[in-house]
């Protein structure tokens, strides 16, 4: 097994678009294993390349005892909604929330050997390949929160014990605003 340190909210790479996967050599494979490996160790639905550090697109999936893998995925979202779908990831460790994805995807892409491959999902594995293709796109989970959601899960980042971020600090002004806002 090769299990990889999965990387935190915060960490550049995340935000960072991963380049397309243009050589299907013995590299890739073991990339789609250590991810397969990571993803099953923590566990997860999925886990895409940036979130182990690797800027490539590329990810693993485990959804209704169905575990694949794809490289520069393309999708093609169904036209319905599901609003209230509860949502987390494995670089935000403990936290979930609603987050609006599309009820069915087609996702096209390669193996790791480069044969085309065309995957339909609905459901969770609809919300898995549209959260792992964000991740691949440097966008992330808490990106697609309304305004609400997002203020209570940037809360709840700040107060968890994995973040690096530390409570703002508010202090007093020792200068007069003369009765002036700020």
């Amino acid at each position: 097994m090769a299990i990889q340190p999965i990387r935190l909210f915060g960490d550049p790479v995340l935000r960072t678009p991963a380049e397309p996967v243009v050589d299907f050599d013995k590299e890739l494979r073991k990339l789609v294993k250590d991810l397969t490996d990571t993803m099953m160790d923590a566990p997860g639905a999925g886990l895409a390349a940036p979130q182990i550090g690797v800027g490539l697109r590329v990810f693993t999936y485990y959804v209704d005892e169905q575990l694949g893998h794809l490289i520069n995925p393309d999708l093609d979202l169904g036209g319905e909604v599901d609003e209230e779908g509860e949502e987390g990831c494995l670089s935000f460790p403990g936290l979930t929330f609603p987050t609006p994805r599309a009820i069915s995807t087609v996702a096209k892409g390669f193996t790791m050997h480069g044969e085309p491959v065309t995957i339909e999902g609905t459901d969770l594995m609809a919300r898995c390949f549209q959260h792992e293709t964000d991740h691949l796109d440097g966008v992330l989970f808490i990106d697609r929160l309304d305004a609400k959601q997002r203020k209570l899960a940037m809360k709840a980042i700040r107060e968890a014990e994995w973040s690096g971020l530390s409570s703002p600090v508010v202090k007093i002004s020792p200068h007069s605003t003369q009765g002036r806002a700020l």
